[in-house]
This record gives C-alpha cells, structure tokens and sequence, in this order.
C-alpha cells in the first residue's frame, strides 16, 4: 500500500472535546400529559416551599414544626415520627424503599421518574414556563434569536426573565434551609439579618445551583450529568412502557396531501405528516420517531403535540404512545398487543418494598424512650479486695429520650447476691438503685459490682443490666460479664474436692 493510500486521521486539535450544545426551545403544547405534568409540579413544589411552615405538636418541650431536621440537638422529626443518631437504619431504610420503588417505576414504565418527578425535570419546566410567559413561545424566541439585535424590548425582557428566575432560585434555596430550624423563626432572622452565617452560604449555593441547572444546563443535566438513563437500560424488559412511535402505522412518512393522493391509487402512506410537532415540543430536543434514545426522558409531550395534529386530520390518536418492545414485534406480526404490568420482576420489587417497610414499621412502633450501655473497665478487669471478694467496674450510659425529665430503676440480674453501688447515688436497694435522667439525654454513670469469694462460680460469668421507666414501664437490658481471677476458682473446686 502506498503512502497516498493510507488512511489519513484528523488532527488531535481538529477533534472536539464534546458536542457544542445546541440551542432548544420547546414548544408549548396541551394535553393530557401536560396537564399531568403541571398537576404534579404544582402538588411537588408546593409541598417543597410550604411544608417547613406546617406544624405538629408534641408536647411542651418539643418543637412544633411538622418535619426538622435538628442537627444542634441531633434529631430528625417527620410529623409523629421521631428518628435519633442511633437509629440511623431508618434513614438506610428509606433510601432501599426509594431505590426499590425507582426500579419498580422503571420495570413499569421506563423513565417515567425523569419525566415527571425528577426535580431537574419539575424546576426546568418552572423556568421554561418564565420564559414563555415573558420572550413568547418557540416562534417568537426563535425568531428574536434570529434577528440577533438587541434592541430595549429584548433587553428588558431579558432582565425580567433572569430576575424572576434568580427569585425563584432564591426561594428554592431559602426554603431548603427552612427544614434546618424553626421556620417562622429563621425567616425573621434571615430577613433582620440575624441568621447564622451558613444559613446564607447554602441559600447562595442552591440558589446558583437551581438557577445553573434549570436556567442554563436544562437537557445538558439528563444528557450527560445524569448517571440514571445508563443504569435504567440495564434494568428495563420488553415489556416496560415507553414512549414509542409506532412504525406499522405511522410509516411511510409524507404531507397530508400526498397521504390521501397515495391511499386513494392504492399504495402505502402512513399517518406521519412529519409535522416535526414531536420534535418541536420535546424539552431534550429528541425525535421519537427515530426510536429509543438516551435523551427521551418519557414525558410524554410528543404524544400530546401527535394527538393534537391527529385530530386535526381526522385520524386516530395513539401514532405516538406509551407501549412495550414486545407489543412492536407483535405488531409486526399482525397479532393483538399485551400488556404485563404484573409480571415476576415487578412481583418482586413490590414484596421487597413491602418486606423493607414492615421490618421498618415493627421496629418503629416496638421502639421505646429508654436506652443503655454497658462499658466494662478493662485495665484492670477486676480488683480483689481485702477480705477477698472480687470487684468490677462498668461504665453505664442511660439514655433519655423522652422530651421531659423521667425516673428510672437501673438493677443488676444474674448474680447471686452481689453489692450493687453507684457512684453519686444515692442506694435504694440491694441489687437496684433509682436515678433521674434529664429530657433529651444521656446520663454517665460508674457503677461498682462487688461478689464475695464464696460465691464465685467462675473465672467469667454473665451480668446484666436492666433499666425501667418508672412511669411508662418501659425497659432496656445490656449483657456484660463478670471477670474472677483464676485462681479464686480453682480454689473453691479443690475445696469441694477435699470435701
């Protein structure tokens, strides 16, 4: 092969490092899905600003706001719920829940996640809805870019836009925050200047993000940020809805006129008028027709943009829709379609979702206000007194949950007569002792186990600790062990020998 035969290779500076973006400006379109779509970004982002301000009460030493996360006194509130550190497993929960029910919307029907509850989604379709209302729909944004001048009604329009978007975003990020603290509290600190310092680092930080990803990234976010559309191909079936456009009856593609010229001398036509209606309103700039891409977010707007155009012609709606692999192969086949919602995978994800939340609930609801540990002295294990008798010492913590100070019984069981004692307070009785742990907290304690020699039976034996809420009755045991030395038990076994 000579030199000029050879492949030649573009230059390393002549390759681009990405795809230049190009510019998207979705069109406004009606109909079901959109309507769809606005109900659950009117229900999700009302829910998101207000719920800080709602309240629940608990009690006189609880806070009222209905769900705070309180990191000063280390606790999460969701209504009647209550979640400590210790119980972070809720949280560990939670996120299993919500990544089973994720795998269960995407065995169901794709990306429905991304196209309507994904916040990305819900505040870029905020922002899109800005901007119509102040720059006009696509034809209008369209042809001012064109145009490309900037006169004083472009101008003043753009600032509006990006004020009102900048507000938004403002709101977003000050309404985060809100789930830290008292909100009625913090909205008059933040307004008087009053807050602390980092509650205005993270409203300017989600402020600049929201107003980043839905004024400017938009499409970039889900093309190419987002890691789920390559994790959802992996988990999807044949049978998943889609959103698809249905080849067998929408091909071959011509105008309206030429469709009726085609079917009335008997050949082909099929019901796309390529319109480009589908494309237009798409928010990623996809055309479905072109099949299953990465940037469909399955939001369904192209069906709502092809059903408008169907019933203008006077033909039937559903050239684009929501339907399954499956279905497309049957329909080539000319036989009827099905559909399995109820199938072994979405079986599975259901039972799982169902076992996590039970375990959950039984934990939730068989959980109580007390809480004790047990630390065993382990330098030195033990220390033989002068008469003989064998002492250990633990460090017990009781823990309070309850929002007002409680009376607790703290007894020592599986001993045969030892001497009970803790330190700094007073004795009640020979094996038990009762005590007072403060609202919301955990009490140290030094506790002292004394056994006389005689009653030894090992060189370790178990011990427990149980503690008792005088007044609900509830209590908490912690197990810890009782350390002899050696020889104390080998004496009493050569006695008994002896004997």
């Amino acid at each position: 092969m000579s030199l000029a035969e050879v492949p030649q290779t573009p230059d390393d500076d002549d390759i681009p490092l990405y795809e230049a973006r190009k510019e998207i400006y979705p069109q406004a379109v009606h109909g079901r899905f959109r309507t769809i779509k606005w109900i659950i970004l009117a229900i999700t982002l009302g829910i998101y600003y207000f719920l800080p301000f709602v309240r629940w009460y608990r009690g006189p030493n609880a806070p009222d706001q209905a769900v705070l996360i309180d990191l000063a006194n280390r606790r999460f509130y969701f209504f009647f719920i209550e979640i400590w550190p210790q119980e972070l497993y809720y949280v560990t929960g939670l996120l299993v829940i919500a990544a089973l029910i994720l795998f269960l919307m995407n065995a169901v029907a794709g990306r429905v996640w991304c196209g309507y509850l994904c916040p990305q989604t819900v505040w870029t379709d905020l922002f899109y809805a800005v901007e119509r209302m102040i720059e006009g729909d696509r034809r209008e944004r369209l042809q001012k870019a064109q145009r490309g001048t900037w006169d004083l009604e472009r101008i003043s329009e753009k600032i509006l836009k990006h004020t009102l978007w900048l507000m938004i975003a403002w709101w977003t990020g000050g309404a985060w925050v809100l789930y830290f603290a008292d909100a009625p509290t913090l909205v008059r600190e933040l307004v008087t200047f009053q807050a602390p310092v980092v509650a205005y680092v993270w409203i300017a930080i989600l402020t600049f993000t929201t107003y980043s990803l839905a004024g400017w990234m938009r499409e970039q976010v889900c093309l190419y940020m987002c890691p789920w559309p390559r994790i959802q191909a992996a988990l999807t079936d044949e049978y998943a809805l889609n959103v698809m456009y249905r080849y067998d009856r929408g091909e071959p593609r011509m105008s309206a006129k030429k469709a009726e010229a085609a079917r009335k001398a008997h050949e082909p036509a099929g019901d796309c008028v390529d319109c480009f209606q589908c494309v237009n309103v798409c928010p990623t700039g996809v055309d479905i027709r072109e099949g299953s891409q990465l940037g469909c977010i399955q939001c369904g707007l192209c069906i709502d943009a092809c059903d408008n155009v169907m019933a203008k012609l006077g033909r039937p709606a559903g050239l684009i829709a929501y339907d399954t692999d499956d279905n497309a192969e049957r329909r080539a086949k000319h036989e009827e379609p099905v559909y399995r919602i109820v199938r072994p995978r979405t079986i599975i994800y259901v039972a799982l979702i169902a076992l996590v939340g039970a375990v959950m609930l039984y934990a939730l609801t068989n959980r109580n206000n007390v809480g004790i540990s047990a630390l065993h002295d382990r330098n030195p294990l033990f220390v033989r007194l002068a008469d003989g008798a064998i002492r250990n010492a633990y460090t017990i913590r009781v823990t309070n949950k309850a929002l007002d100070a409680r009376p607790f019984r703290l007894e020592i069981l599986g001993l045969n007569e030892p001497k009970f004692e803790v330190i700094g307070v007073p004795q009640t009785g020979a094996t038990s002792t009762l005590l007072e742990a403060g609202p919301d907290q955990t009490r140290e304690l030094r506790v002292l186990v004394t056994l006389p020699k005689a009653l030894i039976q090992n060189e370790k034996m178990d011990v427990s600790f149980r503690l008792t809420d005088i007044v609900d009755g509830a209590s908490a045991t912690v197990r810890d062990h009782f350390f002899a030395p050696e020889g104390v038990y080998h004496h009493k076994q050569d006695d008994k020998h002896g004997q």
